[in-house]
């Protein structure tokens, strides 16, 4: 059995992995990935966000088109599973994009699963039977994440789902139940609501995405009720019964609760099993997330670990940011994890969610003086022209200073909306307060005149 050595070894091809990769690669370093599909990208690319995302556009135009006038009730109805379908063209777009960067950069792809022998040495099992080894002095982790599966619910039923399966249902039910009122159950419950699907979100928490502001999830919580979605707070499942036309679910509460399907949405977990990492003093939580430090090496120093296996924040963006910090750390030495101070969150709800900075909580826990300036997009030129004009932009900012300390949006391009919000908090001193946007000339009519609109609403409280 031959061995081949590199400087450098990464384990998944998503975001974490194709940034640390990258940057390794660009620094001279000779680089090996290793991923268990036949293609690159990872969960983000082949069963999350992309294809989710994906869907989520092919029924909001469907949505648009449908409430044309002169077109209600005269367009067929496509299935769910016709409009999965419409990302297979961006998956493959997205996958053969990605391998390009590999191909360029000189990284050898090896597809198997990948697993430690010691330290330094990784063997990769391929899907023909054959295993390869191969040994380098720095080894980086981005195996990414699936999603969590309680043992006593039966995955295998053909109407219980979890996030990466439902991709795979054809027919567009009449009745769901989403357990897990995550970022995840939240964006699914949207989207099939908007398809007129019958809908009951379990929450096991008391309000949903508590750690967004709080105004912002009182406006999702009351218009995915105006779409027609039931939200059950504080509940939890004593089990979970699958019958030939449909899924039981008994509450703790004692309640019961049946539908067409299910999709289990609550939660996911590290893809590190059977990796070896236990035999080198690499502990898992319960989660199979690895702990890392502020440099994402794990207890073992030459091992780092990026993405969706290292827990919170679970962004691809982020990701992405992490692999590049973990490869520099290895070609330079230099921690560049300040950087990612403030990322801005993305949630694909109808409407979208997207913040960057504190939330009012947060500041009023510190003690910390601040004001509010808002906009709602109702009183945007733009938003009128469009018809969506549900949603508002919300700037937090220091009353004596002015300096921004936190934007939140709620509406349509909300996650588009946020990085202007981003770029200013980013800058220094006096470039980052009130004023920029008060002094700044927006295109009108546009949705980023909502920062004006805003701003000049925060300085009336102030003066």
């Amino acid at each position: 059995m031959s061995v081949r050595a590199f400087d450098v070894i990464v384990i998944g091809t998503g975001p974490g992995g194709e940034g640390a990769a990258m940057k390794c690669a660009k620094e001279g370093k000779r680089v090996c990935v290793i991923d268990e599909r036949s293609e690159v990208g990872g969960a983000c690319t082949h069963t999350a966000t992309i294809p989710s995302k994906a869907l989520r556009h092919a029924i909001q135009r469907l949505v648009e088109m449908r409430d044309l006038p002169g077109l209600r009730g005269a367009m067929p109805q496509p299935s769910f599973g016709e409009l999965c379908r419409t990302a297979g063209s961006v998956i493959a777009r997205q996958t053969n994009m990605r391998r390009t960067f590999y191909e360029r950069n000189d990284v050898e792809i090896v597809e198997g699963h990948g697993r430690f022998v010691d330290p330094n040495t990784v063997a990769v099992d391929q899907p023909k039977g054959a295993t390869d080894v191969f040994t380098a002095p720095h080894f980086v982790i981005a195996c990414g994440s699936r999603p969590y599966h309680p043992p006593d619910v039966d995955f295998g039923h053909p109407r219980i789902y979890d996030s990466d399966r439902i991709l795979t249902m054809t027919e567009t039910p009449q009745s769901m139940i989403v357990y897990g009122a995550g970022v995840i159950g939240c964006e699914y419950a949207s989207m099939f609501r908007m398809l007129g699907v019958k809908m009951n979100l379990v929450n096991t928490r008391d309000r949903l995405l508590s750690f967004l502001d709080d105004e912002i999830v009182d406006a999702l919580a009351y218009h995915l009720r105006d779409l027609g979605c039931l939200i059950r707070h504080n509940e939890e499942y004593e089990r979970v019964e699958g019958l030939d036309d449909g899924v039981v679910v008994h509450l703790k509460s004692g309640k019961k609760i049946k539908a067409d399907v299910l999709l289990w949405a609550n939660g996911r977990t590290g893809k590190s099993s059977d990796m070896g990492l236990e035999g080198l003093g690499i502990a898992l939580d319960s989660r199979g997330n690895i702990r890392v430090n502020e440099a994402y090496q794990t207890a073992v120093p030459h091992i780092y670990a990026v993405g969706d296996v290292v827990g919170f924040p679970s962004l691809a963006s982020a990701a992405y940011d992490q692999g590049r910090f973990a490869a520099t750390h290895i070609v330079e030495g230099r921690l560049e994890s300040k950087l990612v101070t403030d990322i801005p969150t993305g949630i694909y709800t109808s409407p979208e969610i997207s913040s960057v900075g504190k939330t009012e909580r947060e500041l009023t826990k510190a003690g910390v003086p601040y004001e509010v300036g808002q906009a709602q997009f109702k009183s945007l030129a733009r938003a009128q022209i469009t018809g969506r004009t549900v949603g508002m932009l919300k700037i937090l900012f220091h009353r004596d200073t002015l300096e921004l300390l936190g934007v939140h949006c709620f509406g349509d391009n909300a996650s588009e909306i946020i990085h202007i919000g981003q770029a200013i908090m980013s800058q220094q001193g006096k470039a980052n307060t009130l004023l920029y946007f008060v002094n700044t000339t927006f295109n009108y009519p546009t949705m980023a005149e909502a920062y004006r609109v805003a701003a000049l609403n925060g300085l009336n409280r102030v003066f």
